[in-house]
């Protein structure tokens, strides 16, 4: 499936996609649905009203995008096996972003957000699957870096949209949902004309019951891939603490540093973050293919456990972003060659179901994120902001045991230059 005469800039259009799903998610997570939940939800039950509703949808999503990566494996078209579905899943998500706008109550943004996770990760778990079908094994690591840049410029960008349409006295969500949409189709029309499948011919799962065709379409053996399971394992360590401080930090700011503006606050936060992500995302794939993946995980794993647990210490807005720039440049690191890590490890006929399955880690993680809100709230209402002191104690633990999770996990560049890849 590797395209012949594949070019540099090729990382740049498979990837293309990945800027407006991170801009659409970065806009709605740490900004759009807090504020329009201060609106909706009670005041002492709004870290657990955004945490239970984040939750359901992130578990809807946890199921839908493994499901959809592995359909995609299977899936016959003149497109090819990735692209019909990101076209589709895209499509839908213009309905559900409506039904944001449009929303006057708890329960419609509640509808409207489940809705969206649903659609966004029909194209979301087929997606993945782009880098392991198109890119050679030794341009890996290249075209991983690329993503995690493009993720990090849909964080950027969002963080300076809405911080402006939604900090102010009178927040604009219906505008941020059209600037949303407007994006998202935009980055998937360069990513569709880009990564240019062939028509493919995979053979669909053999005769049998119904039962039968599902266990061989979703059948995961990880004690053959046992490694990508320890992998998926760290991710879910790592990624749990940026998903708590991500989560609940607009409270944050607005409860223990009492800012004007917790929306612009929590913009300029995210954009000390992502700045320092944009530096190091390049590099840190590039470096990968040479020095290897596990070296560099290890020290980003660290690196992030200090600077998650330097919150504790530092109460001031100045100091928070120069640790933002600490934890930007940690994650960055580790998303990148983790990234490139779990498509070494892969194996290449089923890399949609098994990099879909990455959402274990990925949503499963954000899920867990979302259930501490109502242990925020509680421990809050015992001592005055002590919730806020446990989430970066269990943020900074979530990546110390990533770190040690790690160490059990093999490299896989040095094996893949060996044999001559790449």
């Amino acid at each position: 499936m590797l395209r012949k005469g594949y070019r540099w800039h090729h990382h740049l259009t498979i990837n293309a996609y990945w800027l407006g799903v991170s801009f659409m998610w970065s806009s709605l997570h740490p900004i759009i649905l807090p504020v329009l939940l201060l609106s909706f939800a009670p005041e002492e039950m709004k870290n657990t009203s955004y945490g239970m509703l984040t939750f359901v949808g992130l578990l809807v999503a946890l199921v839908v995008q493994p499901i959809s990566g592995a359909l995609s494996d299977r899936t016959r078209h003149a497109l090819g096996r990735r692209r019909p579905w990101v076209l589709l899943g895209t499509l839908l998500d213009m309905g559900c972003l409506l039904a944001l706008a449009l929303a006057s109550n708890l329960w419609m943004v509640a509808i409207g957000y489940v809705l969206l996770q649903f659609t966004s990760n029909l194209a979301h778990g087929p997606g993945q699957g782009l880098i392991p079908d198109l890119v050679p094994e030794g341009k890996r690591g290249f075209a991983s870096g690329a993503k995690n840049l493009f993720e990090v410029s849909g964080v950027i960008s969002a963080a300076l949209v809405m911080g402006a349409l939604m900090g102010g006295a009178d927040p604009q969500p219906a505008l941020a949902m059209a600037i949303i949409a407007g994006i998202l189709l935009a980055t998937m029309a360069i990513t569709l004309a880009g990564a240019r499948e062939g028509p493919t011919r995979v053979a669909f799962p053999p005769r049998g019951s119904g039962l039968g065709r599902i266990r061989v379409l979703l059948g995961v053996d990880f004690r053959a891939h046992r490694d990508y399971a320890r992998l998926l394992a760290s991710r879910f360590c790592v990624l749990l603490d940026t998903y708590l401080v991500r989560s609940f930090g607009l409270y944050y700011f607005r409860d223990v540093l009492q800012v004007a503006s917790p929306a612009r606050a929590v913009s300029k936060f995210t954009i000390a973050i992502a700045l320092s992500v944009t530096l190091a995302a390049y590099p840190a794939g590039a470096l990968s293919e040479r020095w290897g993946r596990k070296k560099l995980s290890l020290v980003a794993c660290g690196l992030a456990s200090l600077g998650m647990g330097l919150p504790l210490l530092v109460r001031n807005t100045p100091g928070l972003w120069i640790l933002g720039c600490i934890i930007g440049f940690s994650m960055s690191a580790f998303a990148s060659v983790n990234w490139a890590w779990a498509t070494d490890l892969v194996p290449a006929a089923e890399a949609g179901k098994y990099l879909g399955l990455s959402n274990l880690a990925t949503a499963g993680s954000a899920a867990t994120a979302s259930l501490f809100g109502p242990f925020i709230d509680l421990i809050n209402a015992r001592a005055p902001n002590a919730g806020y002191t446990a989430m970066f104690i269990v943020a900074a633990l979530g990546a110390l045991m990533g770190l040690i999770i790690t160490l059990g996990v093999p490299e896989t560049r040095a094996r893949t230059t060996g044999s001559g890849g790449g």
